[in-house]
């Protein structure tokens, strides 16, 4: 895929581009936005954590509104028995066309691995699923999970481990999104019908509240402000070498990629023929 080049149209745009690099302060970053109470910032806006039970999650969301960026948060998971419990952090924009950039952690039986099921939705389809067991325990400790999200490629990375790309193949007639602004959203709440062995194990609520705690939020992306986009049109031919605007996986990274779909990747929605009997999607066979 041809490289496109930037530095024409980044250089005279530079000053109003407002690019953000931030290490959280929860109470200036976020807002929690439901769960009445069952979201709390603690720690001098250190510390966020959600909690479920019957009655409620919780969520949260960033204050800011991002056109590309590459965003990264700290999450410990719900510890125990958090089988039917779904925690949520993503990036999307509203409507009923949306576009969307999924992790979800779908809870197990205690000693059983966690899910994490990622997705990327545009103009309201999404059906682009892998799903991972992860190779730690992400409830004993915090673990990094990033989005990095420019025009050419989308990429997943859990403590800078990159685990799945998604390649803008527009050429290739797939969607890509790079035109509606998104959020970035967070949240616990109680998926017993689905989230674990497609519903069979439900939530034991005798262990609630469940807990998920945040830190160490990052934003380091194209910020919209007064409903309009400060990023550049993209369309343009320019070089910002080393920036995340036009980062892409060395050959390290593609090999630490293809170590973890090969040892820890459990659904790819590219090799599910049965799903697709017109075809697999474009960008499955482009790959």
């Amino acid at each position: 895929m041809a490289k496109i080049n930037y530095s024409t149209i980044l250089v005279p745009l530079l000053a109003s581009i407002m690019v953000y690099s931030v290490s959280a302060n929860f109470h200036q970053d976020v807002e929690i936005t439901w769960g009445d109470g069952r979201g709390q910032i603690t720690n001098n806006g250190d510390l966020l954590t959600l909690s479920l039970d019957k009655s409620s999650g919780s969520g949260f969301q960033s204050k800011n509104e991002y056109l590309f960026g590459k965003i990264d948060m700290q999450i410990k998971l719900v510890a125990g028995n958090s089988a039917g419990t779904v925690t949520a952090y993503y990036l999307k924009s509203p409507g009923s066309t949306w576009d969307e950039i999924d992790f979800e952690f779908l809870g197990n039986l205690s000693g059983d691995p966690y899910t994490l099921h990622t997705n990327v939705f545009t103009q309201g389809k999404g059906d682009r699923e892998q799903q991972f067991i992860l190779w730690f325990d992400p409830t004993s400790d915090f673990h990094t999970y990033s989005i990095l999200w420019n025009p050419q490629r989308i990429i997943f990375s859990v403590d800078g481990t990159p685990i799945r790309e998604f390649k803008n193949m527009e050429s290739e007639g797939t969607l890509f999104p790079k035109n509606q602004p998104m959020r970035m959203y967070s949240s616990l709440w109680n998926a017993e019908d689905w989230a674990t062995r497609g519903g069979l194990v439900k939530t034991d609520w005798s262990k609630a509240p469940f807990t998920a705690s945040y830190r160490g939020f990052s934003e380091e992306a194209c910020v919209v402000s007064n409903g309009k986009s400060s990023c550049p049109d993209w369309s343009g031919q320019g070089s910002a070498s080393g920036s995340w605007l036009s980062q892409e996986l060395d050959s390290t990274g593609q090999e630490q990629m293809r170590r973890v779909q090969s040892n820890y990747m459990i659904y790819n929605y590219c090799t599910d023929a049965k799903r697709f009997p017109q075809g697999l999607p474009g960008e499955c066979l482009a790959a």
